[in-house]
């Protein structure tokens, strides 16, 4: 089984606009608003599922609030954790070019009842797990060690679970921090954050190829770098690979990253070897920019044939800062 764990679920909303977006002005949708019990784990989780693996959501949400009923009426297995507040609401606004604009509420704070709850969750539910996923970001005032306590308990309650974490900022930089994780999956403005580099320094495959590496070299061991219509960079101990994205006419990009981390677990679990672990988180995630609203592909939609996969970029020149940040020291 593999668990998910959504810290910060969000039911979506989404807009489809007929025309592009024109700020100030007033505009129809081409359709009806959709709405979906959503958040980065439970997104993986649906992917995962309806790709026949078996999978268990762990979410922040009462017993009794809406979004728990729209994960029902999905059929979604899912353990809703109470937080005593309202799930929050995400809007996104899609326009014909698939260019998305998202509004995210911040999402309640967790008060130590809560968080106390989540750890146990976690620890019941590892326990018979092959792999936990910690995806989304941390409700607002929330301590960033969170994330590195999540992965400690896990580990305590099952020492062989694999472990993989989607998140950024100081959650993502704690978990890496305190070790023991096995996969994460930035994009590139994650990562150069994370590695402490100017916005835009991943500016070409041999930028995210480098970037991923350095990842690899402070401890984690595998780095699914997804870089939207680019593609993605999948960096491991045994080497890096580059993926080409095949040509998709983008509708949303909500759900395409967590897509791309369900459909490298779906091809782990099949026993794929690297390259078609990284063709078929590729696949799975341009299947789900090809749909409307947050994308939920199922293996029907996501041809991993139709993904190129190519060796590692040349390497960055030696004073780029990627090979600086490739040449840390690993920090645990």
């Amino acid at each position: 089984m593999i668990v998910t764990l959504t810290l910060n679920p969000s039911i979506d909303r989404t807009l489809e606009l007929a025309a592009p977006l024109a700020r100030g002005a007033v505009q129809r949708t081409a359709g009806a608003t959709t709405e979906v019990a959503a958040g980065k784990g439970v997104n993986v989780a649906r992917v995962l599922a309806a790709a026949g693996v078996d999978a268990h959501a762990i979410v922040l949400a009462d017993a009794d609030d809406r979004y728990a009923a729209l994960l029902a009426a999905d059929g979604v297995d899912a353990t809703c954790v109470a937080v005593g507040s309202p799930v929050r609401t995400n809007i996104a606004i899609t326009e014909p070019d698939g260019t998305t604009t998202k509004v995210n509420e911040p999402g309640a704070a967790l008060g130590d009842a809560a968080i106390a709850a989540v750890l146990r969750a976690v620890r019941e539910r590892s326990a018979a797990a092959r792999w936990l996923v910690v995806a989304g970001s941390l409700p607002a005032g929330t301590a960033p060690g969170l994330v590195a306590d999540i992965v400690r308990v896990a580990r305590e309650a099952a020492p062989g679970i694999r472990i993989a974490v989607d998140t950024s900022g100081a959650p993502l930089a704690a978990a890496v921090s305190a070790g023991g994780v096995d996969l994460v999956k930035p994009n590139d403005e994650e990562l150069e954050e994370l590695l402490g580099l100017a916005h835009g320094a991943i500016a070409s495959p041999a930028d995210a190829a480098a970037a991923a590496e350095a990842l690899v070299g402070r401890g984690v061991g595998a780095v699914l770098l997804t870089l939207g219509g680019d593609g993605a960079i999948l960096a491991d101990r045994s080497g890096t690979l580059r993926a080409e994205a095949p040509p998709t006419v983008v509708r949303s990009t909500v759900g395409a990253g967590d897509a791309s981390l369900a459909g490298w677990l779906i091809a782990e679990a099949r026993g794929d070897d690297t390259s078609g672990r990284l063709a078929q988180a590729v696949a799975h995630g341009s299947a789900a920019a090809a749909m409307s609203g947050t994308g939920f592909p199922t293996p029907a939609d996501a041809d991993a044939e139709r993904v190129r996969i190519l060796p590692r970029p040349a390497p960055a020149t030696a004073d780029s800062p990627l090979a600086a940040a490739a040449a840390e020291p690993q920090e645990h």
